[in-house]
């Protein structure tokens, strides 16, 4: 089996803990903590005020796609700007990422999508659809990133269905495979 690090990236309160969770074959790690008054001024609930708890490392978890030969190590970057001193460590022999955004929330989205593109990893759009509802189309949503790259697919998912993290993870393989064949041919 082919191990392929995949990062799962996006601000603060997008699912990302979830995703990890919906999908991993392990039990997977997490390094959540109970927000405090201490955040108060610091990390911006506006949004997400019922949220309790907060990664502050990772999130780790993993996933065998047995009919490609492929294992995927997931790794859930921490979303709140504090933190975000770990992404590069992270983004070591990382092959992609899965950027998690909030429509209710999209400004919060620029700075995952900004780190991935300025340094080149591949990676996919994952709208999460919080209470199973998405008033914007893939398309809406993409324009509204202004993403370099007009191709970087949007895909609507329900962080907490199974199905629906597979699906945006098998489509940034594809996008990966895509690209080493492209670089192959070059």
């Amino acid at each position: 089996m082919a191990p392929v690090k995949i990062l799962v990236a996006g601000g603060f309160g997008v699912g990302k803990t979830t995703v990890v969770q919906t999908i991993s074959e392990i039990e997977p790690l997490r390094t959540e903590e109970l927000l405090t008054s201490a955040g108060v001024g610091v990390d911006d609930l506006d949004g997400i005020e019922s949220k309790t708890l907060t990664t502050v490392a990772m999130d780790f978890g993993r996933i065998t796609l047995a009919d490609a030969g492929i294992v995927l190590y997931l790794f859930g970057t921490p979303g709140q700007e504090r933190f975000w001193f770990m992404w590069d460590d992270l983004l070591n022999g990382a092959l992609g990422a899965l950027v998690l955004v909030d429509t209710r929330r999209l400004d919060r989205s620029f700075p995952a999508i900004d780190f991935f593109e300025s340094r080149g990893l591949p990676f996919v759009i994952g709208a999460n659809c919080f209470h199973g509802e998405q008033p914007y189309t893939a398309e809406e949503i993409g324009a509204a990133l202004h993403l370099r790259d007009p191709q970087t697919p949007v895909l609507l998912l329900d962080a907490r269905v199974r199905d629906d993290v597979r699906g945006a993870l098998l489509a940034l393989l594809d996008q990966l495979i895509a690209g080493a064949e492209t670089a192959a041919t070059a």
